[in-house]
């Protein structure tokens, strides 16, 4: 819901890596060793192993085969190392996407639950680092979190199959959770995708049933940008976590939408509701400071600031990034963070 990107998210460990890969090394043996039996030459045809596994999905560049279970994973966006985290696989390279250092909350808590230390990384500041992800000889490449597909999916396919979306368009489109399973499909997890997915949204149905004053009431949600003050919560716009706590769109929505959503200082009081929220940048300076905007006389007036029905949702603690692009870690972490943040705005506090 703003322009913030995540740069813009089965073994949990090396050592769980290896011995995975040294068992599949014996059990392929064993299955040699079984296939020149006598029973095989009497029938002259040698019997599928019993974990056969072959996965086949077609992507806007071409199809991806993947023709064993996949142990050595590369991603090459945060959203797609939120996938594998959420798996329960610790990737062997990621872009290295963090500002000085600092890992996001929720994902330090599942690189802690994997006991995965320091992930290994790549400088992505020019971008995708073939070399780099070629070295670390991955069975699969993760690419469902990134625009950079279209430049990327013909240097990465050589290296490992590469699971990215079916339409090009679907680098906006698709939802964290058709992120998810699709991933989860090629690593040949489905079962645990769809295990995350219910546990995500059961932390919001939670959260939702223990606040009904939510239900009903309206909400705006405005972030400052650099160039322009953004109405964010505009009618087409996915309804993201604000609705599923039961919150709904102005009529004003409507008047909005991605291309069109620019708000002027003279029409600040487009932006009143039952409940307001506010996103400044984090870094950049948006095109007001928080002491102009909450110092303007029109937006001073607005029924929802003068009754305390207003919140500043946060940036530095990448909250405003993870309802913007939510990812298989991020979103049950938002809604955590959220529901206090709400329910002190609902309640005028």
């Amino acid at each position: 819901m703003s322009t913030y990107r995540s740069s813009t998210r089965t073994a949990a460990r090396r050592a769980v890596v290896a011995s995975t890969a040294a068992l599949s090394l014996a059990l392929l043996t064993a299955c040699g060793g079984g296939s020149d039996s006598g029973d095989s030459g009497k029938s002259g045809e040698k019997s599928a192993p019993k974990d056969a596994f072959s996965i086949s999905q077609k992507n806007a560049w071409g199809t991806t085969e993947v023709k064993k279970k996949p142990v050595r994973v590369a991603t090459v966006s945060d959203g797609d190392t939120a996938i594998a985290l959420a798996l329960g696989i610790v990737p062997v390279i990621t872009p290295d996407v963090e500002d000085g250092g600092k890992v996001a909350e929720y994902k330090q808590r599942a690189v802690d639950g994997l006991k995965a230390g320091k992930l290994k990384t790549y400088d992505d500041t020019d971008g995708t680092a073939y070399e780099a992800v070629a070295a670390e000889a991955p069975d699969i490449i993760l690419g469902m979190n990134t625009w950079e597909m279209d430049k990327d999916y013909a240097k990465l396919a050589p290296i490992a199959p590469v699971v990215t979306y079916t339409d090009k368009a679907q680098a906006d489109t698709f939802t964290w959770q058709d992120r998810l399973r699709r991933a989860a499909e090629a690593l040949g997890l489905k079962e645990k995708g769809e295990a995350v997915i219910a546990a995500a949204e059961k932390t919001t149905a939670d959260a939702a049933a223990a606040h009904p004053e939510f239900k009903g009431k309206t909400y705006t949600y405005a972030v400052v940008h650099p160039e322009q003050i953004s109405f964010q919560s505009y009618a087409s716009q996915d309804p993201g976590v604000f609705e599923k706590f039961g919150l709904v769109k102005t009529d004003k929505a409507k008047n909005y939408g991605p291309d069109r959503n620019g708000i002027s200082l003279e029409n600040l009081d487009q932006l009143d509701a039952d409940v307001l929220l506010v996103t400044y940048p984090f870094g950049d300076r948006g095109v007001m400071s928080p002491a102009e905007l909450e110092g303007n006389k029109l937006f001073t007036s607005l029924k929802a600031v003068k009754e305390k029905h207003f919140a500043v949702v946060p940036s530095e603690n990448t909250l405003a990034s993870a309802i913007a692009y939510p990812d298989a870690l991020s979103a049950p972490w938002a809604t955590e963070q959220l529901t206090p943040l709400l329910a002190k705005a609902v309640a005028g506090k």
